[in-house]
């Protein structure tokens, strides 16, 4: 009987040595917790184009679970068989701000994290036709009317800002969750909505093309891509949002395998061509290896609990 425990032990060692040696051998599903078409969407397929070149014999697709501030996907890639063959492409503080809320059925330790890809600074829009010109406009019009501001679900960086900027101003909006970016570029070139708080990748090139006014940028610092827009902190209301973009998977990935993956992040976000590529996308690079992204999230995660005790959503 000791002797068969042995050479199941034995064949089961081979099996498993043999499908790592052998990865990838078959297609790559990312997961992207939004709807195809955003910012983030456009990341992934940036990232999976440019991994081909170094994983010549692995096809990768995209698979988008958008809905509930990037939940459904968030716990669609929780729920992924761990194998390597589902990689997760996050947002925050979404992934964290479903924890602190107890809605989410993971915490961060059920992830491996790979590393982050890109931030963005969040910024407050509004269709070209508006009156509203600036953050003083846009606090002195809702403390006499409900203005409907969109922003990308509830717990999203988006919905944090907008809340900031309500309870520091005693104002309420109209707050109206949506499954993505595309679905709030719509509803503001559309003017169907007073405003709406996005992030900078979002609604650059509406900007540019004289669709949009970017009334602020959620930041200490002007951004140099579009210098003429002040931040909020110039525009004397403390309201600040960043978001970051990056890579986990299933946190019972085998070590050889999740080793792999890391390698294939860091050849990619160090790929000349995938820079350049993500810059004319206007896509903000920012690497974190695993371990300072992991960091980033466990303290983001405490603030984001701090924000939540204050004002639950």
């Amino acid at each position: 009987m000791r002797n068969l425990l042995k050479f199941f032990l034995f064949v089961s060692i081979v099996f498993s040595s043999s499908l790592i040696a052998k990865y990838p051998s078959k297609t790559i599903e990312i997961i992207v917790p939004s709807k195809a078409g955003g910012s983030t969407d456009l990341t992934a397929r940036l990232f999976a184009e440019t991994a081909k070149k170094y994983w010549k014999d692995a096809d990768f697709t995209i698979v988008n679970r958008g809905g509930a501030g990037g939940l459904i996907g968030f716990e669609a890639i929780n729920r992924s068989k761990p194998d390597g063959y589902t990689l997760g492409l996050i947002f925050t503080p979404q992934l964290v701000a479903h924890i602190v809320s107890k809605r989410a059925k993971y915490n961060l330790d059920n992830f491996k994290i790979v590393g982050n890809v890109a931030e963005d600074p969040g910024v407050i829009v509004v269709n070209v036709e508006s009156p509203i010109n600036n953050l003083e406009d846009l606090v002195k019009k809702a403390k006499t009317e409900k203005l409907t501001v969109a922003v990308n679900g509830v717990g999203s960086d988006d919905y944090i800002a907008a809340k900031n900027l309500e309870k520091s101003n005693g104002i309420s909006f109209n707050l109206m969750p949506t499954k993505g970016s595309t679905e709030q570029t719509t509803a503001i070139l559309g003017n169907h909505i007073d405003a709406s708080v996005m992030n900078l990748s979002q609604m650059i090139t509406h900007y540019k093309a004289g669709k949009v006014k970017i009334i602020a940028i959620l930041s200490k610092q002007r951004s140099e891509l579009v210098p003429n827009v002040l931040t909020s902190v110039e525009q004397g209301y403390d309201v600040l949002m960043t978001a970051t973009r990056g890579f986990i998977v299933p946190g019972k990935v085998k070590d050889d395998i999740y080793k792999k993956i890391v390698d294939l992040y860091t050849k990619v976000i160090n790929d000349e061509e995938f820079k350049k590529r993500a810059k004319n996308s206007y896509i903000f690079l920012k690497a974190l290896e695993a371990s300072e992204y992991k960091a980033y999230l466990e303290e983001l995660q405490n603030i984001t609990k701090k924000v939540y005790d204050e004002s639950p959503w």
